[in-house]
């Protein structure tokens, strides 16, 4: 094989590489799985266990409310004579008692009420667990979407150079090239294959995750399908930072939570002081052979006297809790407020950084590839300067698709931290 047949064969089979027809990393098997961002969200809304197991608590929590509202059940007693001394048919002698317990102080109210408030904890606890697997699916999504645009640049080269790599061991067999091209082509492959191999971990682990959001089968292979073009876009900066932080204020489930959790210790300290009061038992009783006389009913109440047990501890300890839910509420905001004006100023800089390049850049890039082979052919540039340029084409294009997909979450993650759909990308 001549030296210029052989270099132009190197040359065709690198542009083919950098400029051919899409290819994903993993050829699609028979249980691929093609699925568009809404699909997944569907299916994650209707399958993903996390969910179901937390919404179970909503109902858990639901029939507490039931049990508070219960009254308490009266109490039965029954008692009949079997010996007394000197006494002839002592089994006639036999008595009844009837008891009912009322709690006082609005006991009974207030256990319902923070009943409710347990009911009102378990929504947000839910709300807030699809807010953080909502983003994490998204983002998912989106990270094996670009994953799998930067594995087709190594999947084309490694093909390329593999059938280079046997076209040159056989010339050098032969003697017509050095033994120096063929162990430079060599160590661009395996340079490529370790690159390539790392890239293939991360969008399988990326993949069992995104697959577990959304309970599919283990083996199916996730391809994701989205044609979102955000080239010039002002998505960000046409939202106003206060209304991000309006919106986080009024839609952060676990802000809420957390005002709850003041509302609930309040109400408790509330309970705690009507657990001091003492309740009252009502009782009625009948004896048919009673010291008094034959056939004898009785009516009376009892109570605790409160004079060493007035609650004090659980007082106390409710008074604290205040104290302490009130402070993690306002670590809370801080921390709302902390994450809108990171994740804005984050979006914000990704956004003009991706706008600032010109987006015929990478077709430019592209076609100036030709320019290189036809000067390669003409042998003003060695392989291995032609090699060179083709790293940076990759390096381009890796860090292209990066940006890409380091833009697009930085919009999941505001989405996340105000806890509403502001930039829901399709």
């Amino acid at each position: 094989m001549p030296m210029k047949f052989l270099r132009a064969l190197v040359c065709i089979q690198l542009w083919f590489a950098a400029a051919g027809s899409m290819l994903y990393a993993q050829s699609p098997a028979n249980d691929t799985l093609k699925i568009s961002i809404s699909q997944a969200e569907d299916q994650f809304l209707k399958n993903n266990l996390q969910l179901i197991a937390q919404r179970y608590n909503i109902d858990i929590a639901s029939a507490q409310i039931i049990t508070a509202r219960l009254f308490n059940n009266p109490n039965f007693s029954f008692s009949n004579g079997i010996y007394a001394s000197e006494v002839p048919n002592a089994y006639h002698e036999q008595t009844f008692g009837l008891a009912q317990l009322f709690t006082t102080a609005g006991k009974r109210n207030k256990n319902i009420q923070l009943a409710k408030i347990n009911v009102q904890q378990a929504q947000y606890q839910f709300f807030d667990l699809l807010r953080t697997l909502r983003y994490t699916l998204r983002s998912d999504f989106y990270n094996i979407y670009y994953q799998e645009q930067s594995a087709q640049v190594y999947t084309q080269a490694i093909q390329s150079l593999t059938k280079t790599l046997g076209a040159f061991k056989e010339q050098f067999a032969k003697g017509n090239i050095a033994e120096k091209e063929v162990l430079r082509i060599q160590s661009e492959l395996y340079s490529l294959e370790n690159e390539y191999n790392d890239l293939q971990t991360g969008i399988d682990t990326t993949q069992r995750e995104f697959k577990m959001l959304i309970r599919a089968t283990p083996t199916a292979y996730v391809v994701p399908q989205y044609n979102g073009d955000l080239t010039g876009t002002q998505l960000v900066t046409a939202v106003p930072y206060q209304r991000l932080l309006d919106s986080a204020y009024a839609n952060r489930y676990d802000l809420k939570s957390a005002r709850t959790q003041v509302d609930y210790d309040n109400l408790n300290l509330r309970l705690q002081k009507a657990n001091a009061v003492p309740d009252l038992t009502f009782n009625v009783g009948y004896d048919r052979l009673a010291a008094y006389g034959n056939n004898f009913l009785g009516a009376g109440v009892s109570f605790d006297l409160p004079f060493f047990n007035r609650n004090q501890g659980n007082i106390r300890q409710a008074r604290v809790n205040i104290d302490q839910s009130k402070t993690q509420l306002q670590l809370q905001q801080n921390q709302v407020e902390n994450d809108v004006a990171t994740q804005y100023k984050t979006a914000l800089r990704l956004e003009q950084l991706a706008n600032s390049f010109d987006p015929k850049f990478r077709q430019d890039f592209t076609r100036l590839i030709q320019g290189v082979y036809r000067n390669y052919q003409m042998r003003n540039i060695s392989l291995l300067e032609f090699l060179d340029f083709y790293d940076s084409y990759k390096t381009n294009i890796l860090q292209s698709n990066n940006l890409q997909y380091s833009r697009l979450n930085s919009l999941e993650q505001l989405n996340y931290v105000t806890g509403t759909q502001f930039f829901n990308q399709q």
